[in-house]
């Protein structure tokens, strides 16, 4: 199993910040719309720095797109900003109607997603979203696993013609891929080449992945690891590689197990190589109030969920 040493830790939502901030230097026509939410988005410096190209809506998202959707036509690249469940849940129709529908060049940056928003408890914490946007035609669905790969996807979205859906956090998470890493939107990352179990992870679980790989290595099992960075479009491709060489197939994720990544590789698989296939994620059900790490213990997207995961499928393969 490789060693994936890393020096600190930082929240995604700043990687978001730091690559909104350096898009404002370099592409005049990147513009910044949010929510009543500048500092919880990490959109300050932007603010400061480009005033005449930022826009503060107040809380009023829905508006926020369709403000979004019109600057397009100017030829605007317009980021916007605000919780994920705001921005999703709260203005999906003006997503469906305004944005989607004309494949207009959108970029819906949403922070605070999943579990780990925390505290705020279920009202706040959207573990629909990735479901509801994948499901919308001309839509890519984007979740990064930290702080350097964040960045680089904030900085690859602005040259891609079309709506994107980006999603981030709010916890400080281990910032270990490279800094100068190129983004390729559709393109799966390897970790670790393995021969006895495909592991797919994305956004916050990737790091989780792989600390189950190196538990998982203890106990003799070599497990293949891959960064699912992009959920929409998947890259089937490495995805049926992998699982071709190693037989059997375990997503990992902070959503809800219908509408995640985890169907999207079931559904992949169904049609092309059907296989055993274990998915750890939400089940169905609301978060609630408590700490980051109490919600993940909890709701069963730790580490030791991803190994008993692959145990579960390796058993199955094994029939």
């Amino acid at each position: 199993m490789k060693d994936f040493p890393y020096t600190e830790s930082k929240d995604t939502r700043s990687g978001f910040g730091v690559g909104l901030h350096e898009l404002g230097k370099t592409n005049p026509n990147v513009v910044a719309l949010c929510a009543d939410l500048t500092g919880s988005l990490k959109m300050d410096a932007f603010k400061k720095d480009f005033p005449e190209r930022f826009f503060q809506v107040g809380i009023a998202e829905a508006n926020m797109m369709g403000l979004a959707a019109g600057m397009t036509i100017g030829g605007k690249i317009p980021f916007t900003g605000t919780f994920a469940n705001f921005s999703t849940g709260r203005v999906y129709d003006q997503i469906r109607q305004s944005i989607a529908y004309s494949g207009k060049n959108v970029k819906i940056c949403a922070s605070h997603a999943g579990l780990t928003l925390g505290e705020d408890g279920a009202t706040h914490q959207i573990l629909e979203d990735v479901g509801m946007m994948k499901m919308l035609p001309h839509m890519t669905v984007i979740n990064p696993c930290d702080f350097n790969q964040t960045k680089a996807a904030t900085i690859a979205i602005a040259d891609y013609e079309g709506p994107v859906y980006l999603r981030f956090g709010r916890p400080v998470v281990p910032n270990f891929t490279p800094a100068d890493q190129k983004f390729e939107i559709g393109k799966a990352v390897m970790l670790n080449e393995g021969a006895d179990v495909s592991i797919f992870a994305t956004g916050h679980l990737v790091w989780k992945a792989i600390l189950a790989g190196k538990i998982l290595a203890e106990k003799g099992i070599d497990a293949e690891i891959i960064n699912i960075h992009t959920i929409k479009p998947l890259d089937a491709q490495a995805i049926l590689a992998s699982a071709r060489k190693t037989r059997c197939v375990v997503s990992a994720e902070e959503h809800q197990m219908n509408g995640g990544l985890g169907d999207s590789i079931a559904q992949l698989l169904a049609r092309e190589e059907p296989l055993p296939l274990e998915m750890v994620a939400v089940n169905d059900s609301f978060g609630e109030s408590g700490t980051p790490d109490q919600l993940m213990e909890k709701y069963g997207l730790l580490e030791n969920d991803i190994v008993a995961a692959v145990e579960k499928v390796l058993a199955r393969k094994a029939k």
